[in-house]
């Protein structure tokens, strides 16, 4: 079938999607990619349709075509190109579309090189060799041709860009393979089976999926309605995900986790769990916000527990638990839950063992089970607040114990009213101290350095040294944010001692808070606590987060998924946590496309071999995670083999360059590149030596590029490197290839703009030539 047809099809309504499918997750290079690929007439695949009665089985973006009779063909595999191609011709997205048009906005089509891009203004401003693909194919041939003729070229230069042009639109006339599966016995059980089955490299269907297709069949609302709440609670702060309110209605609906309880339960049945689903939601968001003011996504604890406790609600007689100590039970149950990683692991089996004993012993029954699964104790202990970073289980503690118990300003010993808009993150011993000292990050970015301050004495803090800044600190406000008394702990060198002292305060507080919800004795607030904006937190200046930032907002750039950042990461069996990473991609780079993406840039802290078991790709470089992504990039676009495919280049052999052709010269006549080259190899030489530290990554770009080479591949990048890094934290940037570059010997091999690129970041972490 020629593409022009099947695009017709999807106009006119006959080819749609199931409800089933997931939305439009590829990027712009995958629509280059293909689009080079239809273009040069390379193979792109068969598509895969089911040829049936959408009477019977709903379908996106089209509604229900019964009215219309006959049966419709639903798209099954070739979802991604087909809406590439729909929205490079026709200009727009087509009606079942779900997910991001600037995917295939703009793209652009070069009649000199052949080269497919997106706009880019400086580079196509005024230049009629770029044509605009979308214009091509809505206005036709004639739109371009008066521009090119404006160019005044040789006829036969001409004529070979028309039939650039004329190859280009025949792409409407490519013929594509239709597999098609038809018959009264492919349900929709076995039509979801063969599309994971034949859709291996691409986007997997979860049992959340099977179980949603059944119910859309029979209530073409279901995934709609289940979005709306979705983004209801974004707009709120809360980040939850379908599968998330699938499995709280499946709860309610059924008493069960598994997705397949839901076989048995009628549309109408299912429209009335998921509005009591949602209800139950808000009821307990609305209970965690005013008991311990639990206000965004970050510190929201407990939410694979939730199930459990909107089941408990929507058995109650008015959705609401019976009481004030009910309340606290049940509060005190989800913060034990989360704490343990109850649910980290096997998930729905942890889940359907809680739903019985929910139904047979409601609240006070879960705290009995939880307590005896922990050997008849649920104290916290100090090791409960070892968490590093803002992603760890015991960071949303931490806010809850300020918010619900201190409610005091660790400066002014303020107390948290209404007036007070948001917090910010304090670090005691600001960062840069605990990193000039040699602390390993995992200490330098330990929970129990983390207290919660208003903007104002936020910024009256600063980064000043505690034994400082904690002197001018309120006696009430010191107690209030479990401050360590004894001063002499406030010292760099006894750091460590510090965070003990304090963890064990920590835990003495959560520990008494806890059991006094936990016996339903605890007072309700009085007024009860109110919703803040998210804390902010101090910019961390340094070089490590300075590269982990430009890497984030390269790669959202590239259309990738947002990561996970600075969080725990725990094995999906036991639940017991593999590693702290600076970021983790769950779902790939590009959700439900590759494998989970782990960035662990403290190797010896993690459990590499147990991630990699868990399915986790691992990078402990951010120059190498870089690279690799670059490098599938690449591959998509069709500008680079794939893995396994690459040729060793052919062997180059040197000859001797004549004496014009040397570039600069020295004051001796001697040729600068030569010695830049020897000034860099010092320069490893040096690292090795001084600070044990091999730039192994260096050399390897040395070998492949040579030393100049390097050195503008270095530069060229959006951010500093791992080597920079490393150099940086030893206070070493003199021996970093930007302080060669600056060097006024080498200035004839770099331009003004690489040179620049060089001050600046040497002067935004504080080394100048003359340091």
């Amino acid at each position: 079938m020629k593409l022009s047809v099947v695009l017709d099809q999807v106009d006119n309504g006959t080819m749609l999607l199931p409800e089933f499918q997931r939305g439009y997750v590829w990027n712009r290079d995958q629509v280059r990619g293909l689009m080079k690929s239809v273009y040069r007439e390379f193979p792109v695949g068969a598509l895969l349709v089911w040829e049936t009665d959408v009477s019977a089985d709903r379908t996106r973006g089209g509604g229900v075509f019964a009215a219309s009779g006959g049966q419709k063909r639903l798209l099954l595999d070739g979802q991604q190109r087909v809406t590439s191609l729909y929205g490079v011709i026709r200009g727009e997205a087509p009606g079942f579309f779900d997910g991001d048009p600037e995917a295939f906005t703009g793209l652009h089509f070069n009649v000199e090189t052949e080269e497919f891009l997106f706009y880019a203004p400086t580079r196509m401003r005024n230049d009629p060799r770029w044509i605009d693909v979308t214009s091509l194919f809505r206005k036709g041939m004639a739109s371009v041709i008066p521009s090119l003729t404006r160019l005044g070229l040789d006829d036969d230069v001409f004529s070979c860009y028309v039939e650039r042009l004329t190859q280009l639109t025949n792409i409407s006339s490519r013929d594509f393979h239709i597999e098609v599966i038809t018959g009264a016995d492919k349900t929709i059980d076995v039509v979801v089976d063969i599309f994971n089955r034949v859709n291996s490299g691409g986007t997997k269907l979860s049992k959340g999926d099977l179980a949603l297709a059944r119910i859309c069949s029979e209530w073409d609302q279901a995934r709609p309605t289940m979005r709306r709440f979705v983004d209801d609670w974004s707009r709120r702060g809360f980040s939850f995900s379908l599968d998330w309110v699938l499995r709280n209605t499946t709860a309610v609906a059924t008493g069960r986790a598994p997705f397949s309880a839901l076989a048995d339960v009628s549309a109408d049945d299912f429209e009335v769990a998921l509005a009591g689903a949602h209800r139950h939601v808000d009821h307990l968001l609305h209970t965690l916000l005013e008991r311990f003011g639990l206000d965004h996504d970050r510190v929201l604890l407990g939410k694979s527990a939730f199930p459990v406790l909107t089941r408990v609600l929507d058995r109650s007689e008015d959705g609401r638990f019976s009481g004030p100590a009910e309340a606290n039970r049940a509060m005190a149950w989800i913060v034990h839950a989360a704490l343990r990683g109850r649910y980290t692991g096997a998930i729905e089996t942890n889940l359907n063992k809680d739903l019985q004993i929910a139904d047979a012993e409601g609240v006070d029954g879960l705290l009995a089970s939880l307590t005896r699964l922990h050997k008849g104790s649920l104290a916290i202990r100090a090791e409960d607040f070892e968490g590093v970073g803002r992603g760890a289980r015991s960071y949303p503690l931490l806010y809850l114990l300020t918010r619900a118990v201190a409610g005091r300003d660790l400066l002014t010993g303020q107390v948290f009213d209404r007036t007070v808009a948001s917090l910010h993150v304090q670090e005691i011993f600001p960062k840069a101290a605990l990193v000039a000292h040699g602390y390993p990050r995992n200490e330098i970015n330990a929970i129990a350095n983390f207290a919660f301050v208003t903007h104002g004495s936020g910024a009256r803090l600063g980064d000043r040294l505690p034994t400082e800044a904690l002197a001018d600190c309120s006696p009430d406000g010191l107690r209030a944010q479990w401050i360590p008394a004894d001063r002499e702990l406030w010292t760099v060198e006894r750091y460590p001692e510090f965070l003990a002292a304090r963890r064990a305060l920590l835990a003495d507080e959560a520990d008494r808070f806890l059991a006094a919800l936990a016996e339903g004795s605890a007072p309700w607030p009085s007024p009860p606590l109110y919703g803040m904006d998210a804390p902010t937190e101090t910019i961390d200046r340094g070089a490590r987060a300075a590269q982990i930032k430009a890497l984030l907002d390269e790669f959202a750039a590239l259309g990738f998924a947002d990561p996970m950042v600075d969080c725990d990461v725990p094995d999906l069996v036991t639940g017991q946590l593999l590693a702290h990473a600076e970021a983790f991609w769950p779902d790939g780079l590009q959700a439900g496309q590759d494998e989970a993406v782990v960035l662990e840039l403290d190797p010896d802290e993690a459990d590499l071999d147990r991630l990699a078991e868990n399915g986790c790709r691992v990078f402990t470089s951010v120059d190498t995670l870089r690279n690799f992504a670059l490098r599938r990039q690449a591959v998509i676009r069709g500008d680079e083999p794939d893995e396994g495919t690459r040729h060793p280049a052919p062997a180059v052999r040197e000859e001797a360059v004549p004496d014009d052709e040397r570039g600069p010269v020295d004051a001796d006549g001697a040729p600068v590149e030569a010695e830049f080259e020897r000034a860099v190899l010092a320069q490893i030489d040096t690292c090795v030596a001084d600070l044990r530290y091999n730039p192994s990554y260096l050399r390897l770009l040395v070998s492949q590029h040579g030393t100049l080479g390097t050195a503008r591949r270095l530069l060229a990048q959006p951010a500093v490197s791992d080597g920079f890094v490393k150099l940086h934290e030893n206070r070493r940037l003199d021996l970093t290839i930007e302080a060669l570059v600056v060097d006024p010997r080498f200035a004839a091999l770099f331009s003004e703009q690489e040179r620049e690129i060089a001050r600046t970041r040497l002067a935004e972490f504080g080394w100048s030539a003359a340091a």
